[in-house]
This record gives structure tokens, C-alpha cells and sequence, in this order.
């Protein structure tokens, strides 16, 4: 969610109609371990959407990769994209080195690894965070369960509300983003029966990327008297940020630690830990149980929040001084991993 813009969104639409000339040599491609040789017993290949730099979301993709390679003594190479033409180009290079997994991160590639896909069936692909629309044997999937964290970071916002309005910032009305909101607002209400919800929409031209909107979005419920508010309008979500910290409110971000971009606003933040999707993944396709889509949530340590992690003292959020409720959020986490607590996955067909 937090790394897509407006161009993601592009290349979604448009991958599928660009074919660009590939090459095997990528300026953008960085090998940490050397390339692997003959006496190596596994080779893996990262390529990426975006360039990694700071973007946590991808630095734990690269954190998972080389996990693996170590694990298995082998190898790993990272393949940062800049852009479309990039994008196809890492692909290419990967495919003609041949690794034993070639690992993707984001639904940029969906497209680009069916085709490949069909044209190198000896060769296999692991997609984190999407899938592609037809299955092959050769291609895995990782997606992630969202909406038991999000319930969770729900539940510390109707701990905390003074108010009793809890609101979120959505990117768009459409049943996969509403895993952002729906939960929050049921994770509230689970712990608060009376707490007051809301949801407001981006939307527009640039719905992934228009902080403008997102403020002002915010700004409509705390007009309201909602002080906790879920930040899932990606790029926007400083946007929101700006807004609660002006009202003295509370946001929640996604994806990574966002804390630290508001110190003092953000309460705490939905974790997605590509890091252990991209190493479980890996394992289960040496395991030859390759062509699957496995589900990443709170049981799997796929999705977690900050709060629940080792360091929160020292995450600058929020819920770092607020230790009795996240005593409370520890008790709903175990009841959704046990099975005695189920989240509404507002997605599921």
C-alpha cells in the first residue's frame, strides 16, 4: 500500500501492452554475494518495483532474500527498477541467469512473469504481495492477510478514542482497499460497542499519491470530533498525518514504521513483513511445492504491528506508552492465530 503512486498504477494498466528490448546487463542490478558459481548450492534473484534506498517495505524483501541465500550457502542478487522499461529489463537479466528462484515484489510484475512464465517453464518465480491471473506450475504466490492487523490497530484506536469517533483515509471504495478501513472500524467496535465510524475516500486522478486530498479527507472527520485515524492513502498518508498532528489527533500508517515521520501522532502502524514471506517462500518452492498461493497473516508472522515487535520502546510510537492496551491487543492477536477470533476479510469473494 505506502509504496504505490500514481505511476504503479500505470504500469498496472499498462505492462501488459509494452514490450521493451531487454538486455542482461542492468546497471540498476546489485549482487551483495557474488554471483553464484558451480560449487554453490542455490542462487535466488530479487528484483524490485521501485529503487530499495529507504523504503523499509523493500529493504525487508532484501533482508528475506539474503536470508536465504545463507541459509542454503548460496547466492543472491537485487535487481532495483526505476521505472517501466526497467522493470521488464531486471526481469529479463534475471531469467537469462537462471537462478533457482527468481523472487518479485509487487503486482507491477504480474503481467511481466506470466509471460515469462509460459516462454521458461523450467523456470521458477515467486510473486510477493500479488499473483498473477492464471496459474502455472512454475510461478508461486505470497499475499498477505491485511485486515488482521488492521483490526488489530482498530481495536488500540477504540482503547484510546476519547472522543468515541474512529475514522480512516482510504485510497479508493473497492473491496481490497476497504481491508484498510473495515477492519479498523470492527477492530474498534470490538473492544468499544458504542465507538462511531466512519470512512472517507482519495479518489480522484491520482488517488495513491495526492497527500492534498488525503488531508483534506482527514480533515472532513475531524471536523467531526474523530480522533484516531487509519492512514491507508498511501503516499497521502502524510497528508493525514499533517492533519491529526494540526488537530492534536492520532493516525495509524501501513506497510512499515511510520512513526517516525510523525513522532507523537502515529499511534502504531500494520506491518507487512515481506521479509518472511519472501524466505518462507523460497523454502517451500526448494521443497517442491512450487505453483501455490499462500496467505501471510498474524499466524504466519506475515503481518504484525509495530507495537507487537521487539524495539517499540524505541519506535517513536505512540503506543510504546501505552502498555495496557497493548496487553489487550496481545490478547485479540492469539485469539485470531488460535482460530477463536475471525476478522471479515471485506476482499473475499
Amino acid at each position: 500500500m505506502l509504496r504505490r503512486s500514481r505511476r504503479t498504477l500505470q504500469v498496472a494498466a499498462t505492462t501488459a501492452l509494452i514490450v521493451t528490448a531487454a538486455t542482461a546487463c542492468n546497471a540498476a542490478a546489485k549482487n551483495d554475494s557474488g554471483s553464484a558459481s558451480a560449487g554453490s548450492k542455490a542462487s535466488f534473484t530479487l528484483v524490485t518495483p521501485d529503487a530499495v534506498g529507504q523504503n523499509e517495505f523493500l529493504k525487508l524483501a532484501v533482508s528475506g532474500i539474503k536470508s536465504a541465500a545463507k541459509k542454503h550457502d548460496g547466492s543472491q542478487k537485487v535487481y532495483e527498477s526505476t521505472d517501466t522499461a526497467s522493470q521488464q529489463q531486471n526481469v529479463q537479466a534475471a531469467v537469462d541467469a537462471q537462478p533457482d528462484v527468481i523472487v518479485l515484489v509487487g503486482f507491477e510484475f504480474a503481467d511481466i512473469v506470466a509471460q515469462q512464465a509460459q516462454k521458461n517453464p523450467k523456470q521458477q518465480f515467486l510473486i510477493i504481495d500479488a499473483c498473477t491471473t492464471k496459474t502455472f506450475k512454475n510461478v508461486s504466490c505470497a499475499v498477505f492477510r491485511e485486515h488482521e492487523g488492521v483490526f488489530l490497530a482498530g481495536a488500540e484506536a477504540g482503547l484510546l478514542s476519547k472522543s468515541g469517533k474512529v475514522g480512516a483515509v482510504d485510497v479508493l471504495d473497492t473491496p481490497q482497499f476497504r481491508r484498510y478501513s473495515d477492519p479498523f472500524a470492527a477492530g474498534a467496535k470490538k473492544v468499544a460497542p458504542k465507538t462511531t465510524t466512519d470512512t472517507r475516500f482519495v479518489g480522484g486522478q491520482s488517488p495513491f499519491d495526492d497527500s492534498a486530498r488525503a488531508k483534506e479527507q482527514a480533515g472532513t472527520l475531524l471536523a467531526k470530533g474523530y480522533d484516531q485515524l487509519m492512514a491507508a492513502a498511501a503516499a497521502g498518508n502524510y497528508g493525514v498525518f499533517e492533519a491529526a498532528k494540526a488537530k492534536g489527533a492520532y493516525a495509524y500508517g501501513v506497510d512499515v514504521n511510520q512513526c517516525t515521520a510523525a513522532p507523537g501522532t502515529v499511534v502504531d502502524n500494520v506491518i507487512k513483513r515481506t521479509d518472511v514471506a519472501v524466505e518462507k517462500g523460497i523454502e517451500s518452492v526448494l521443497d517442491g511445492k512450487a505453483g501455490t498461493t499462500v496467505s501471510y497473516g498474524l499466524k504466519e508472522g506475515g503481518i504484525s504491528l509495530t507495537g507487537l515487535e521487539d524495539g517499540v520502546e524505541t519506535s517513536k510510537c505512540v503506543i510504546a506508552d501505552h502498555t495496557d492496551v497493548l496487553a489487550k491487543v496481545k490478547e485479540l492477536r492469539d485469539q485470531i492465530v488460535s482460530g477463536k477470533l475471525t476478522v471479515d476479510d471485506p476482499a473475499a469473494s
